[in-house]
């Protein structure tokens, strides 16, 4: 109906506790938090940020590996405008990640998040090529779809969407700790016979997201996790009842 995005959020904050806001531009959340006092939870704006993927990438990752501190992370796929991928860099700056990005040059890491990794002592490798030997070194290969809808261009997408398909041999030199990742939802970059190795843990994240978010919602109503357990304690009275 032409709604200006700040009319939306003030309409919207007035029937909310919590707004929860998926955006196509970049810095939409951001500037939705700055028009009402109702909590907003970024759930993904544009190309930029998904917090609360992250959130529970970091603990499926402490769940599958069970520390955050050195480990070797592959980023897979569509690193220009996956916003997962962004998310995950910044977080990890805390925990002495090494990173390896791999992708065709078309959809390679953007240079404002190598220059966040130099800033902060983040290192990381480059690679064009995706083949067991770079999946040797890898703690956690986090897989991402290339994202048809971001291309103007469909031929450009034709070429780039198969570039790099994970298969079942190319696990052979995996690490025995290594968890494959995905945000979801997959198209073919990962082969279907991939799903019944130990390596996958695709399905197990996505569970993950329902505890982090969650979470998310609890910390911005100030719920605290004492309340949390007290509640779930009278429910299960309730229910033995």
């Amino acid at each position: 109906k032409g709604e200006t995005l700040k009319d939306t959020i003030m309409m919207v904050a007035n029937y909310s506790d919590v707004i929860v806001m998926r955006h196509y531009l970049e810095g939409a959340a951001l500037y939705a938090s700055e028009l009402t006092p109702v909590p907003v939870v970024n759930a993904g704006d544009g190309a930029h940020q998904h917090p609360s993927q992250t959130l529970l990438d970091l603990y499926t990752m402490m769940q599958t590996q069970g520390t955050l501190d050195n480990l070797h992370i592959h980023l897979v796929g569509d690193l220009k405008y996956g916003r997962t991928v962004h998310s995950l860099i910044m977080a990890m700056r805390h925990f002495n990640p090494t990173f390896h990005f791999i992708a065709p040059a078309e959809l390679a890491m953007p240079e404002e998040y190598k220059q966040y990794c130099r800033e902060h002592g983040i290192h990381f490798v480059e690679h064009e090529n995706f083949d067991e030997e770079v999946i040797a070194e890898a703690d956690i290969l986090y897989m991402t779809r290339v994202q048809r809808e971001r291309f103007s261009d469909l031929m450009e997408y034709e070429r780039v969407k198969d570039v790099y398909i994970l298969r079942r041999e190319m696990l052979a030199k995996a690490r025995r700790n290594l968890r494959i990742l995905h945000p979801l939802p997959r198209v073919n970059e990962i082969a279907q016979d991939v799903d019944d190795t130990p390596y996958a843990y695709y399905f197990e994240q996505a569970r993950n997201g329902l505890f982090a978010r969650e979470a998310i919602i609890c910390d911005v109503l100030g719920i605290t996790l004492d309340e949390v357990r007290a509640d779930s304690a009278l429910l299960s009275q309730n229910s033995a009842l």
